[in-house]
């Protein structure tokens, strides 16, 4: 029937593949494909376009969802009600005001808590004992609702899981409680660079506990295989995913010493990865990673069990500045998550970089979520990028280079020692490094920052850091008779340099700091003259452009209120700007004849400094600017010649 009035394409001429390459390579002016190929962090090809001939093989090779090997996903048909776990963390210091924040989003559609513990407050909720975990998880019910913990302490995690086991035994049956204790002495070194004791002590004493704890909570995972400090430290997605395998293997190494049954592990493990904005790299990445973990449990000889795998929106991107773009990269994290396949999904509240998040921040966090399950749907097809060649075929190149990356770690004996030599830590400071450099020639955006900032934006809402209960402590001998039956041996303390966490936008919110506090110490913005030749047509591009070059800086652009007509008019309207430093834009052509004459006139009335939009070099001028500078550099040099303070 839809022939009969839907002949969209009968009105055009049959074309073939050819003939689309032929107007493709005529658009880019030759060159072909391979001119817009992009290439990932780790080297791997982003081709513009995946075809069927391209993938590994024409027959399914891995799998149906649900089905061992399990490289689709554990489930053949989603939870029709909750495809996902929505598990959101909280942050708050005070575990009273944390209790009060659990309960009100539990009630709004989380359907689990992840509760980040600092016994000092500083990185998480003041958990010290049974009496402060009592009041964060007051009224909770952990037969409904997981209770997970992510120690961001210096502990590996086992006192803390021990003080959670314990609020269990008040709850009824053992057997129906969930919890997640998440304990990993790995992801300690990891993120704190120290181990006291001793990485042999750490593990023994995870080894007794988690068998207790297994025993005791059957619908508990108990321990953590975390990558996400390789993530936040800047490392690329083939490290992150290679870390996570060195981390699971060298864990299963060191557990089985201390007298653990490995053949346990799949079932208790929690696998967590980070997850970018970048959607369709970060979905491969998820595939990936189950494909790693498979073969693992090949090599092993363990039985097949599916990988429970949760994706955490990175920290790492999001801005301080403008944390309303924030909501878009959570959203598309979420989207990689859900599309990828992860088991469970944590979304960062989009204020977070700001300090600890309050009710805005956490509302926007849980609905991302529940918007893509309820409203567009996300959940409702198993493994929905199953097939898609792009997918496909990235996450089959991201698998073969993270195994690369884990048998170099193995061959430097594991995880802990490549960490406690500081090889890999170099690898990814390698990669870090040509990060920072890409960002700062603005060849990797960071929109709202050093793309389209805005130097008028509204501030996000956070609230204040609260101070940690003042509540009584309680003494619990429950919980000493606890521990005392763990082994308490230790030995030299592990060391190693401790991955820490970067922001992508960190270069030019420094800037901007520094602009910020010089308007409030001076009461007056950083600004720069834009001196414009010719008409509208010929300047308004690189006006645009430089306005939003130096605004990354918070250096605002002022402009005469009219078309200047010659040099003097641009001298004038310098001088009228109350401006230090300057930039002439307009057309290459324009620059031939006007450029010079232009910047002797502003240096006459008193430029500091003077920029030309593009890479025209005109007598008198000092810099250029233009797509592909190091803008970083050259803000410092405008920041210093308008006499900003470092």
């Amino acid at each position: 029937m839809a022939d009969g009035f839907l002949s969209l394409s009968n009105d055009f001429e049959t074309a073939t593949e050819a003939d689309w390459l032929a107007a493709v390579e005529k658009s880019l002016k030759g060159g072909g494909l391979e001119r817009i190929t992009r290439k990932s962090d780790d080297g791997i090809a982003i081709r513009p376009l995946y075809r069927e001939d391209g993938f590994a093989s024409a027959t399914d090779p891995l799998g149906a969802p649900g089905a061992a090997p399990y490289l689709r996903g554990a489930k053949a048909e989603p939870d029709a009600y909750l495809p996902w776990d929505i598990r959101q963390a909280f942050t708050h210091p005070d575990p009273e005001t944390t209790n009060s924040e659990i309960l009100r989003d539990l009630e709004r559609g989380v359907s689990s808590v992840e509760l980040s513990v600092d016994c000092t407050g500083e990185h998480g909720c003041a958990i010290e004992d049974a009496h402060t975990l009592s009041l964060a998880l007051e009224g909770v019910r952990a037969d409904i609702a997981t209770i997970a913990l992510d120690h961001r302490g210096k502990g590996s995690g086992t006192s803390v899981a021990a003080l959670l086991a314990l609020w269990g035994e008040d709850k009824g049956a053992s057997d129906a409680l969930k919890f997640a204790f998440n304990i990993d002495p790995i992801g300690l070194l990891l993120r704190k660079g120290f181990v006291e004791g001793g990485m042999d002590a750490a593990f023994v004493r995870t080894a007794e506990l988690a068998n207790v704890l297994a025993l005791r909570y059957p619908k508990a995972t108990t321990l953590r295989v975390d990558a996400r400090a390789v993530h936040e430290a800047g490392g690329s997605e083939a490290q992150e995913l290679g870390g996570l395998i060195a981390h699971a293997v060298d864990t299963m190494r060191r557990l089985e010493a201390a007298g653990y049954d490995i053949k346990a592990f799949p079932e208790q493990a929690l696998f967590t990865l980070a997850t970018g904005a970048n959607y369709g790299l970060e979905i491969a990445k998820l595939r990936a990673a189950r494909r790693l973990w498979a073969r693992v449990l090949e090599v092993m000889g363990l039985d097949s069990e599916p990988m429970l795998l949760q994706s955490v929106s990175s920290a790492r991107m999001l801005t301080r500045y403008d944390p309303w773009v924030n909501m878009l990269r959570n959203t598309a994290a979420c989207f990689a998550g859900s599309v990828g396949g992860a088991d469970i999904v944590t979304v960062r509240a989009f204020n977070e970089a700001l300090g600890v998040p309050e009710e805005l921040g956490r509302r926007t966090a849980r609905n991302t979520q529940i918007i893509a399950m309820e409203e567009s749907g996300l959940g409702r097809v198993a493994d929905p990028a199953g097939g898609a060649w792009f997918e496909e075929t990235v996450a089959t190149d991201l698998a073969e280079a993270a195994w690369a990356v884990f048998q170099e770690i193995e061959r430097e004996g594991g995880l802990v020692e490549s960490l406690s030599a500081g090889k890999f830590q170099s690898r990814i400071k390698a990669v870090r490094d040509e990060r920072f450099k890409a960002i700062a020639k603005r060849k990797v955006p960071v929109t709202g920052v050093s793309e389209y900032p805005l130097i008028d934006g509204v501030d996000a809402p956070v609230a204040e850091a609260h101070q940690k209960s003042d509540a009584t402590r309680v003494s619990n001998e429950g919980l000493k008779s606890f521990l005392q039956d763990l082994p308490d041996r230790s030995g030299a303390d592990t060391t190693a340099e401790a991955l820490a966490a970067i922001h992508l936008a960190r270069d030019f919110e420094t800037l901007r700091d520094r602009a910020t506090t010089h308007e409030h110490k001076t009461g007056k913005r950083p600004s720069i003259f834009i001196a414009t030749l010719g008409p509208l047509a010929e300047h308004n591009a690189r006006v645009d452009f430089a306005r939003n070059l130096f605004a990354a800086g918070g250096i605002e652009g002022k402009e005469a209120p009219s078309l200047p007509e010659a040099a003097d008019d641009i001298a004038a309207g310098f001088k009228a700007s109350g401006c230090h430093i300057a930039v002439i834009c307009g057309s290459d052509r324009r620059y031939e004849t006007e450029a010079a004459d232009a910047a002797r006139a502003l240096k006459k009335a008193g430029a500091q400094r003077v920029f030309i939009a593009g890479k025209f070099e005109a007598a008198y001028s000092d810099t250029n600017i233009f797509m592909g500078c190091d803008a970083v550099e050259v803000l410092e040099l405008a920041q210093a010649e308008l006499g900003v303070a470092k």
